[in-house]
């Protein structure tokens, strides 16, 4: 009897940890301390200024809804930390409490919500090919053959094979370990493509040694939301989050953070704050 007594309260116990790890509120509350995912190339979203220091519009808005958590949850002292994430750990990172909340530029879509939950959509971006002017390629027919760069945990290559343009086209891919790598394959010529989100595309070729070398081309690949990402089964934190960004699409701060990275809301990104939703990808595949 006591051995069972003393199983059901291990039970218990392992149960109640569970849930105060996945009560983020809690967690910040007793540490006085939450860790931000953040990323270092990921256009301007998300991006390193050096020295542990990151900026970019998701940054921001999540320093934004970190103070309202922190005026929520009535501490006088919050320490926010700084963790860069890739695109290939970042979900795990989420699930196992190493980052609280990530705001970088990850695409809400059904597989990933199978794993970690999304705050409201903050922006709508566009799937697009860049490439050398110098290469000639102008759509997706004429990547046959070709090497075409992709960051390792992304999804723009696999929409690339999927679209109707693309069937019976053979390339290869190329892998990079982040956003700046997989340029870097491209400029450096071990790449002829690089596909990914345009403002990426786009914030990477302005910073470019010569950017006129540069164009993206092509129709869209795909329409996604990307959204600031939180962890799964934790609906009072995702409340939280998600009534500290509806706030800003409605007071329009949105849109000035927004300006400040050289990016203005397209009609896509307005409909998804005008209606705030978790909606992933598939909900915007044509049908």
């Amino acid at each position: 009897m006591q051995k069972k007594l003393s199983l059901m309260f291990t039970a218990l116990a392992l149960a109640a940890g569970a849930a105060q790890a996945a009560d983020t509120l809690t967690k910040i509350k007793d540490s006085g301390a939450v860790t931000m995912g953040v990323r270092e190339s990921s256009g301007a979203l998300s991006y390193t200024l050096g020295d542990g220091k990151y900026a970019g519009f998701h940054v921001e808005v999540c320093e934004r809804v970190l103070a309202d958590v922190k005026k929520k949850l009535g501490l006088a002292k919050m320490d926010v930390k700084y963790q860069a994430v890739t695109s290939q750990n970042r979900i795990p990172l989420v699930q196992n409490g190493t980052v609280d909340i990530e705001c970088g530029s990850t695409t809400n879509n059904a597989t990933r919500q199978k794993d970690v939950s999304f705050a409201v959509t903050t922006y709508m971006t566009e799937v697009r090919i860049a490439t050398k002017v110098a290469s000639g390629i102008t759509a997706i027919a004429q990547l046959k053959d070709k090497n075409v760069a992709t960051t390792t945990g992304t999804t723009s290559v696999q929409l690339l094979r999927k679209h109707e343009r693309a069937a019976g086209i053979d390339f290869k891919e190329v892998f990079g370990k982040d956003h700046a790598d997989s340029f870097l394959l491209m400029e450096s010529g071990r790449a002829d493509a690089f596909v990914m989100d345009d403002y990426i595309l786009a914030g990477l070729i302005a910073k470019a040694k010569n950017p006129a070398e540069f164009r993206i081309v092509g129709e869209p690949l795909s329409l996604e939301p990307i959204a600031i990402m939180v962890r799964k089964d934790d609906p009072a934190f995702k409340k939280t989050v998600d009534d500290s960004i509806t706030a800003m699409m409605k007071s329009g701060e949105l849109t000035k953070i927004l300006a400040k990275y050289g990016l203005q809301p397209g009609e896509d990104t307005k409909k998804a704050w005008a209606n705030p939703n978790d909606k992933p990808a598939e909900d915007f595949v044509k049908k």
